[in-house]
């Protein structure tokens, strides 16, 4: 495994298609129990080279109720982006992942995990990725019927300010999903603490 993470930092495959240069971002571990499997890094991220350092990452913690030092310890928790270098500014946000990076490591880190437990799919591109034909017709739909997935997918939403509105317009989700998420958590005993959220 740290033989795979070195050479995916070292991963030069898109090099001339990244604005920024390639920065590959992840973090990993054999033991890990839980994959956060997102889109790709923003500019903050690339900057600092830690992971969700943003305010996305601020939602995410608080949707799962853990502590930074929680949150960054890969011996619970791996994240692996569907693309690890930040590419590129489009006309609505930021570009999509390059595929390369999925296409040519994910399969390999996988295949080095075997205490994985739950991998959290957030957004269109991940849950487009993993859950395969039987993602539902729009991200709204997929992240509703959440309980199809699982035991081991849970299909989120982006925590980006950017979906302010999607998450007034979908109250159900902060009801329903996020205690389900916590409570999966505690099951795999990453967390141990009453919920922030309560179901109504």
């Amino acid at each position: 495994m740290d033989q795979l993470i070195k050479e995916i930092r070292a991963c030069r495959l898109c090099e001339d298609k990244l604005p920024l240069g390639p920065r590959p971002i992840l973090s990993v571990h054999r033991d890990s129990k839980v994959i956060i499997i997102g889109q790709a890094p923003g500019t903050k991220v690339h900057a600092s080279g830690i992971p969700w350092d943003d305010q996305s990452g601020k939602t995410l913690r608080s949707w799962m109720n853990i502590s930074n030092e929680e949150f960054y310890d890969s011996q619970k928790i791996a994240i692996i982006p569907m693309g690890f270098c930040y590419p590129g500014k489009g006309r609505s946000g930021d570009l999509p992942p390059r595929p390369e990076c999925a296409e040519t490591w994910h399969e390999q880190l996988l295949s080095k995990m075997q205490s994985v437990e739950l991998v959290l799919l957030i957004g269109q591109y991940a849950q487009r990725a993993y859950l395969d034909q039987s993602e539902k017709r729009n991200l709204t739909e997929t992240v509703r019927r959440f309980d199809e997935f699982g035991p081991k997918f849970l299909p989120l939403p982006h925590p980006s300010p950017r979906n302010r509105f999607w998450l007034q317009k979908n109250p159900w989700f902060e009801m329903v999903v996020i205690p389900y998420l916590q409570l999966r958590l505690e099951q795999i005993n990453l967390i141990k603490r009453e919920f922030k959220l309560k179901l109504k």
